[in-house]
């Protein structure tokens, strides 16, 4: 009989191992089965990890370093138990089960959620109790869609209409910076060795082009490709590019799809009908036979950190699965991760390359910077500058289009009472409620909580409530106020409460590129990625609402946000004009931004990072405790800080320090009380090694929930 190490189904801290299962000798099983075993007195599922030889065919070092790492007794090595039945043909492969493991350990996750990162949404088998009686409940079987006769596993030559425009597109000429990048991951491609190439090309420069050609050259060789964008919003435009290139060839995964939609496009993968990918962070796991090419595009930005466990970031998992898989990664932004540069110039398998102009030769558009305290202090009481109301005015009268930016929902960021000072706040977590004027209702973005706007204040029956800040809504209110006199021209909100329902980025995308004047309003995910020809103003409303926020990134995120919203202005033959509105026009990220000058702010930003040991010169641990009692929060988050304090002492070389137990910037988030735990370490340290075993040491307490955040995006 051969041995099976799984990984059980069970959401628990102390069954978070894996176990040693004797296989049947008529068993039909693979890495990647869900497959039934008895555990203690129930049944339950697992999946199988891995397959070795029959343990008595072991070698005496070999059968003890196998019962050591499976804690095994040699003397009675049929204590095992051996696997009930196989009950799925394999969800992943080895290769995807050594990731599942990296994953495990890295980011100091439970195995079972990793695993379900490569298992189709809703189409697992569970185990799940029926009085005292454990049932195993299998999903049904789904009829696939019918095809329509075509190969899709093939490219689409066989549909002349796509074939013909994907020629035409491939046979213009690349500039010289597009070529350089192309022969660099070809040449990455041919010599599979797991190499990374950062694409730092400006916005314009045709880094998709570069992706579209890649993906051709690895479909070539047979292989296939994962493609990531950072918003579902860049989804309908990317995924139209790539259809257009490669057909049916390319299959599409992202959250708002349906269980049963994202199913038939696993299975397509999975059956190898499809060869391509593209979609959000999650398709980083879906199955593509003989992966030769992940993209990652706009690599810099936060989206790409899972914020719940596993809270893995698909960079640093994409590159493992690169090195194992012998694929090659491309990153690609016009604003690249400052850890992303750094690590091109220490890693020789790390490459960067760069596409410094447009790919139609046109300028950058100019950016000008509009003091806002200034503005106030003229008299200028609307939100709109007197340059940006000008320019917008003369946009409609073109009947031309305007993109604006806002990076936040609601009518107005708080209600405030000018006679006692009352803010009214979410009675479930610590943070103001946002005022919606539709429904005239208080909001809490973190939990969902609503109200009604109160007349008159709570506090003190006052009726002078004020609104303060600028939500998306009111700046809707505002631009059509001032557009009044222009009936054709149309406003196009995307936020978080327009973007709910299935479909709506693309049916708002869609109605924006209609011709004519449209302003598209929004927040962070019309920053970057779209492409529209006749886009001749951006305009930035308010650039400081991340400069303010209490964390290290916030200042890279404020140049990012700046150069990346300015790219989607003048990218075809009309100029483009770029206003950004601002309360700290002499902030560096402000400054350096409106220059397109990264090397300045970098020379500022980085020796402040260095000085504080924060990434790159530093690698950092967020250990989040949470519950509904403060006291007990308080009392995990001091014993688990002592713990760590303790093996720190024992274990850590130099340059390891924690900072305690202390709330969190939110200390409270759906009823929910929230402490944490940072801790610094050297750049290059394996900080789960070293945290790891004061977590999986730690006993469970009802009502109190501890987690890692390794490498974390956000320490709010």
């Amino acid at each position: 009989m051969r041995l099976a190490s799984v990984a059980l189904d069970i959401q628990t801290q102390s069954l978070d191992r894996l176990y040693t299962y004797l296989v049947p000798d008529d068993c039909d099983i693979s890495v990647g089965c869900a497959v039934l075993v008895e555990f203690g007195k129930r049944q339950a599922l697992g999946y199988c990890m891995g397959l070795s030889e029959p343990f008595a065919s072991l070698s005496d070092r070999q059968a003890g370093l196998f019962a050591v790492q499976h804690q095994l007794s040699l003397d009675d090595p049929g204590a095992l138990k051996p696997i009930l039945s196989v009950i799925t043909a394999p969800y992943f492969s080895s290769d995807d089960a050594q990731v599942i493991q990296f994953i495990a350990h890295e980011y100091i996750a439970p195995i079972s959620s990793c695993i379900h990162l490569f298992t189709p949404i809703g189409r697992t088998p569970k185990v799940v109790k029926s009085g005292d009686v454990w049932q195993l409940q299998t999903p049904a079987r789904r009829r696939r869609p019918k095809q329509d006769g075509q190969d899709a596993s093939a490219l689409p030559e066989a549909d002349g209409q796509i074939a013909q425009r994907a020629l035409l597109q491939e046979s213009l000429p690349l500039t010289q910076g597009q070529q350089d990048a192309f022969d660099l991951v070809c040449s990455c491609m041919d010599r599979p060795g797991g190499d990374v190439v950062v694409v730092d090309g400006v916005t314009g420069s045709g880094k998709t082009e570069v992706y579209l050609r890649a993906i051709r050259h690895a479909l070539s060789q047979g292989r296939g490709a994962i493609v990531l964008v950072p918003e579902i919003a860049l989804t309908p435009q990317t995924v139209s590019r790539f259809q257009t290139r490669f057909g049916q060839t390319v299959a599409v995964m992202h959250s708002r799809m349906s269980a049963a939609q994202r199913f038939d496009q696993w299975e397509a993968l999975s059956s190898g009908r499809a060869r391509v990918v593209v979609g959000a962070r999650s398709a980083l796991f879906a199955p593509v036979s003989d992966l030769g090419l992940i993209i990652i595009d706009e690599e810099h930005e936060s989206t790409y950190k899972q914020e719940s466990a596993p809270r893995y970031h698909a960079r640093e998992v994409a590159a493992y699965m690169a090195r194992l898989k012998g694929a090659t990664l491309v990153l690609g932004s016009a604003t690249p991760s400052i850890e992303s540069l750094c690590r091109t110039t220490y890693d020789p398998t790390w490459h960067r390359v760069c596409l410094p102009a447009r790919a139609n030769g046109r300028s950058m558009p100019q950016v000008r910077i509009v003091d806002m305290a200034s503005e106030f202090r003229q008299g200028t009481r609307s939100m709109f500058s007197q340059c940006l109301t000008q320019e917008l005015l003369e946009v409609a009268e073109a009947g031309r289009k305007a993109v604006l930016l806002l990076n936040q929902r609601g009518f107005a960021s708080f209600l405030l009472c000018r006679d006692c000072g009352f803010v009214p706040e979410c009675p479930t977590c610590s943070v103001s409620l946002t005022y919606h004027e539709q429904g005239n209702q208080l909001m809490c973005h973190h939990c969902g909580y609503k109200v009604s706007a109160y007349p008159t204040c709570p506090s003190c029956s006052s009726p002078y409530l004020r609104k303060f800040g600028a939500g998306t809504q009111r700046v809707e209110a505002e631009l059509a106020q001032l557009l009044s006199k222009r009936a054709d021209v149309r406003i196009i909100r995307m936020d978080a409460d327009t973007t709910q329902t299935k479909d709506a980025h693309q049916r708002l995308l869609e109605e924006f590129a209609q011709e004519g004047a449209a302003v598209l309003l929004g927040t962070q995910m019309i920053a970057k990625g779209l492409d529209f020809e006749d886009v001749v103003l951006v305009g930035v409303i308010n650039a400081d609402t991340q400069l303010k926020l209490p964390d290290f990134r916030s200042s890279e995120r404020t140049f990012d946000l700046i150069e990346q919203v300015a790219g989607r202005a003048g990218r075809a033959e009309l100029p483009g004009k770029v206003i950004v509105q601002t309360y700290a026009p002499d902030a560096d990220a402000v400054r350096f931004a409106a220059r397109y000058d990264r090397k300045s702010f970098l020379a500022a930003e980085l020796p402040r990072r260095k000085a504080l040991g924060y990434p790159p010169y530093g690698r950092l641990v967020n250990v989040l405790v949470w519950g509904e009692t403060e006291e007990a929060v308080r009392n995990e988050a001091g014993a688990l800080s002592a713990a760590i304090d303790a093996r720190l002492a024992d274990f850590a070389p130099e340059g390891w320090s924690s900072l305690g137990a202390a709330p969190c910037a939110l200390v409270r988030v759906r009823k929910q009380y929230r402490w944490h735990i940072l801790i610094k370490a050297p750049a290059h340290a394996d900080v789960s090694a070293m945290i790891e075993p004061v977590i999986r040491k730690r006993k469970a307490r009802r009502g109190v929930s501890v987690a890692c955040d390794v490498d974390p995006y956000s320490l709010l």
